[in-house]
């Protein structure tokens, strides 16, 4: 090679590097709020947020690279819920990812323009937060995890693996769609099972401890947990149904990995590698109102054994068989 043609490979390496960091330097940041329904500190948030973050890294999205997420956490707060969703808002972010159904509709009220996609909502349609599930339409656009005639399905199981129920508490959000309509659902059902419903506010912990307390000086009782805004209370839910006895099935896995009876309900986690790739489209401009609302594809049934024993409750070998974890 000549010594002419070899500098000026060199000094075309040298003038390249620069150009390529400075690149690299000035790629362009995208910002995604955070609204979660539980605190910061409780493991299935935790879980929920490696989950996403994971899923957004391989799409190619880095925070600290080229992307910003700013979160903020109800915690079953609804007043903190309408202050953080505005909040969030005002922030200007790119698109909101909010997980509960009692983040929706702050933030639904908070922007109609801001793109907002939601994870883990029941009932999206009859919530009044989309038109449909094939055409969201508006800037919102999500993942759905109950239809409420499913929710009847909480009533037949508890009846299943403790037969001598007649009388159950349910625990709902009677502020949110999700809190009534669940309830109506379990009701419709409940009643051809011979069980009658007593209804309790799950936003008042007060209220929750005299309700059980009141409950209990009766026999033969169990206890429904709803989704919508259980969550930030489970620990008090499943607690008490310890202390008092009370055989209790609840939504999601994550409760029975804390101690609670059984569970049913759809994944918690999968929605948000789902959400993913929805945030994604939506960076590369994609608009909500054209990605259709997706519904689960499959209900999880666990039990917890260990629960089971305490409570003196023998579980039926025909609902083992259809549990898709048993908790030993």
């Amino acid at each position: 090679m000549k010594r002419r043609d070899f500098l000026g490979i060199v000094s075309g390496a040298v003038v390249a590097g620069p150009i390529a960091v400075r690149a690299q330097q000035s790629e362009r940041v995208r910002f995604i709020g955070m609204l979660n329904a539980l605190e910061s500190d409780d493991p299935e948030a935790q879980a929920r947020a490696a989950v996403f973050e994971q899923a957004l890294r391989q799409l190619g999205w880095v925070v600290g690279r080229n992307l910003k997420i700013e979160v903020r956490q109800i915690g079953g707060d609804a007043d903190r819920g309408r202050s953080d969703a505005a909040e969030l808002v005002a922030l200007t972010p790119d698109v909101i990812v909010t997980i509960g159904s009692a983040a929706v509709g702050p933030l639904q009220q908070a922007t109609r323009t801001v793109p907002i996609v939601f994870v883990n909502a029941p009932d999206p349609v009859g919530a009044g937060f989309v038109q449909s599930m094939a055409r969201p339409g508006g800037n919102i656009t999500g993942f759905s995890n109950f239809e409420y005639s499913m929710s009847g399905k909480w009533a037949e199981l508890l009846k299943q693996i403790a037969p001598n129920v007649t009388r159950a508490l349910v625990f709902r959000d009677p502020a949110t769609a999700a809190g009534i309509g669940q309830f109506a659902a379990v009701r419709s059902v409940a009643q051809n099972l011979g069980i009658e419903l007593t209804p309790v506010n799950v936003r008042d912990t007060d209220e929750i401890e005299r309700s059980v307390a009141a409950f209990t000086r009766s026999g033969s009782g169990g206890m429904i947990v709803t989704s919508g805004g259980t969550g930030s209370r489970r620990k008090l839910l499943i607690g008490l149904a310890s202390r008092h006895k009370l055989p209790s099935i609840y939504p999601y896995r994550y409760y029975a990995v804390d101690g609670g009876l059984m569970t049913y309900g759809a994944n918690t986690l999968d929605p948000l590698r789902r959400a993913a790739g929805y945030v994604d489209r939506i960076l590369k401009g994609e608009k909500p109102a054209d990605m259709p609302v997706q519904a689960p594809t499959k209900y999880e049934l666990i039990i917890n054994l260990k629960t089971a024993k305490a409570l003196g409750l023998t579980v039926p070998q025909s609902l083992l068989a259809t549990a898709d974890e048993v908790i030993e």
